[in-house]
């Protein structure tokens, strides 16, 4: 289920939405001073990848050293072979 962050034109203020149905978002108001008159905000995403113990990683995200350029073609996720 999406998580979903608007703005209210009317007030200003900034909440988010957990839509349950594909409708929620589009039947938003606002929850402060009630308006209809929402802009949807664009929301950064959020990846876990390192900081785990023994068991691996949080989120379940393994990671690995991609050498002196930094940029790695692929990650592994546990639980998927070739």
């Amino acid at each position: 289920m999406p998580i979903y962050e608007f703005r209210c034109e009317g007030c200003g203020h900034e909440f988010e939405l957990l839509s349950m149905k594909s409708d929620d978002a589009l039947n938003a108001q606002c929850p402060v001073c009630k308006s209809p008159e929402i802009s949807r905000l664009i929301s950064a995403g959020s990846v876990v990848v390192g900081g785990g113990g023994p068991a691996g990683p949080a989120g379940g995200v393994q990671s690995r050293s991609c050498g002196e350029r930094g940029s790695c073609a692929s990650i592994t996720l546990p639980g998927h072979t070739r």
